[in-house]
């Protein structure tokens, strides 16, 4: 069954890019679809809702393009250093996070800052929307894990993890959540908002990507992306991605097999896609897709990609188009 995926990722050369990939059983093929060179600094974050794309920047600003207009929509100005996270809880609101130690809660309707909270003494270094939308995550260069309040938008809990964590986010079913701090990724309970596990890498961790409740893929210092199981706390399997770092990993569920999108120092955005089997992945890539042969060398040639999508847009175009749900587990 033929669908379509709109992959965003951002660039050191302050552009973002968009593609829409086209897919079947036998081909997939890409399409540039939108470049949206905004900023006067390197692109540091990259998120998506139904109709926005929005990138923040070392420039200090938040781009949005209107990805149903396609045309640019503004800037939000109210951070004082580099925009470190961005992630859309649900249509109506974005979260942003900052090196001034600012979480900001905007409104997507008339694009105001509902709510300005200093989250962390130091550098926001990551943040993770819970499923529900209800409560967010967030680390920091204080040592610091904190949890919030979406509704009053006040803290809910501070939990001294004592380690400067650079990486958060919520698994699918919103029972769980990682916390990664330097090469391991260390697996917290929600119940008991206590570490259950810990999961070492070979490598210091540039990103993660939840696959399902139970799977998690990581991407390091190195050419390689593993698979874990949080649950088992095991490695499953790991392939080379890339021939140089790994520098974003992202993924999204199709009906019966996964697509991990992989972005590299190297330029070059890969597809890979990964087969389900009762519910756990297989110790062997079955079937590999890139993205076209003319997309990668105009990468590798002009753009150093930094971002890859914070999330991807997909719709069945055999059947009418029905509203998209935001996954914001991932």
């Amino acid at each position: 069954m033929a669908a379509v995926v709109e992959l965003i990722a951002g660039s050191y050369e302050q552009i973002a890019f968009g593609y829409r990939v086209n897919t079947d059983e036998k081909e997939w093929t890409a399409k540039a679809d939108f470049t949206h060179h905004a900023h006067t600094a390197s692109v540091s974050a990259v998120a998506t809702s139904e109709r926005f794309v929005v990138t923040g920047s070392k420039d200090e600003t938040i781009q949005l393009y209107d990805m149903k207009k396609r045309i640019e929509h503004g800037a939000l100005l109210h951070h004082d250093g580099t925009i470190t996270c961005l992630e859309f809880s649900g249509s109506s609101h974005l979260l942003s996070g900052g090196e001034d130690g600012l979480l900001c809660v905007w409104s997507t309707k008339k694009w105001e800052c509902l709510k300005s909270i200093k989250a962390h003494k130091g550098h926001v270094t990551s943040m993770s929307v819970h499923p529900s939308g209800k409560l967010a995550l967030s680390v920091g260069t204080d040592k610091t894990l904190r949890t919030w309040n979406l509704i009053t938008g006040r803290s809910a809990f501070i939990k001294n993890i004592k380690q400067n964590a650079h990486i958060v986010r919520w698994s699918p079913d919103g029972d769980k959540y990682v916390v990664v701090v330097n090469d391991n990724v260390n697996i917290y309970d929600l119940q008991t908002a206590s570490v259950t596990g810990t999961i070492t890498n070979p490598k210091r961790i540039s990103s993660v990507s939840f696959l399902n409740n139970s799977i998690l893929a990581v991407a390091g210092d190195d050419e390689t992306v593993r698979l874990c199981d949080v649950t088992t706390e095991k490695w499953l399997c790991e392939f080379k991605a890339h021939e140089t770092r790994v520098k974003a990993v992202d993924s999204l569920m199709m009906e019966d097999y996964c697509v991990v999108v992989t972005a590299s120092n190297d330029g070059f955005i890969k597809m890979w896609k990964m087969q389900l089997e009762e519910e756990t992945f297989t110790d062997t890539i079955l079937n590999v897709l890139f993205l076209s042969t003319e997309l990668l060398q105009e990468l590798s040639k002009t753009k150093r990609v930094r971002v890859a999508a914070e999330e991807v847009i997909l719709e069945d175009e055999s059947k009418p188009k029905k509203k998209k749900k935001k996954d914001s587990g991932k």
